[in-house]
């Protein structure tokens, strides 16, 4: 469990605004498990951001934004996301090893040098792990024909399009397991203990639940591959 003194106030406000973006109602459990803090310790940072005005719990326990603090949590997922592109693009980092990199720089970066980023980079574009500043909802996801990989098909080919990167350490377990953005996999078989056996260019993987719900595929079109 993380020292809640090294979790910011702007950890707590991005945690926020991406559990919104994707769908999720957010309660205080949620945050301690996400930000891997104790339960007082999000009471006590939840009392500090109401009493800043960037945050509102109402009676149905549900932590909710304020306009500032939306604002604040925005440019700190967009200096996350820069951050991870400039790492992939100009460094040329792994993927895999880039979400907790970006995770410290995000709190040490100026603004002449965000500046500098946007402007070499720009605000658009997907980070190496497939996504946008913010994550995209899943009923989104699947109007415009992406399936989580735990309700995959059996039988059909599929190209990797975003990896769920909150968790670096699954974020190394799928890299070990030969998963990774553009990554071409067929499905064999969604077995009866939530588990899921995938084909891979490599040889075969098995992947239990928490690990292929945290990835997102679309399709293969006939005639492409896996991108190395």
């Amino acid at each position: 469990m993380k020292d809640s003194i090294n979790v910011s106030k702007e950890n707590y406000l991005k945690a926020v605004l991406e559990a919104e973006a994707e769908g999720r109602q957010v309660i205080p459990a949620m945050l301690a498990h996400w930000l891997e803090v104790s339960a007082p310790a999000v009471t006590m940072a939840l009392k500090r951001l109401k009493r800043d005005r960037l945050v509102k719990v109402g009676e149905d326990g549900i932590v909710r934004l304020t306009a500032a603090g939306r604002e604040t949590a925005y440019h700190t997922a967009l200096r996350h996301h820069l951050i991870e592109r400039m790492l992939s693009e100009v460094f040329g980092m792994e993927w895999h090893e880039i979400h907790e990199e970006a995770e410290r720089l995000e709190h040490a970066v100026s603004p002449a040098f965000e500046a500098k980023l946007r402007e070499k980079l720009g605000e658009g574009g997907a980070c190496p792990h497939g996504n946008s500043v913010l994550p995209v909802n899943p009923s989104e996801r699947k109007k415009r024909g992406e399936t989580r990989l735990s309700e995959a098909a059996e039988g059909k080919r599929y190209v990797v399009s975003s990896l769920q990167e909150r968790d670096p350490k699954l974020l190394g377990f799928l890299h070990g397991a030969g998963v990774g953005p553009g990554k071409s996999l067929r499905v064999m078989s969604q077995n009866y203990d939530q588990t899921v056996l995938i084909e891979l260019p490599t040889g075969n993987s098995i992947l239990g639940r928490p690990a292929a719900e945290a990835v997102w595929l679309r399709p293969e079109k006939q005639g492409t591959g896996s991108r190395e």
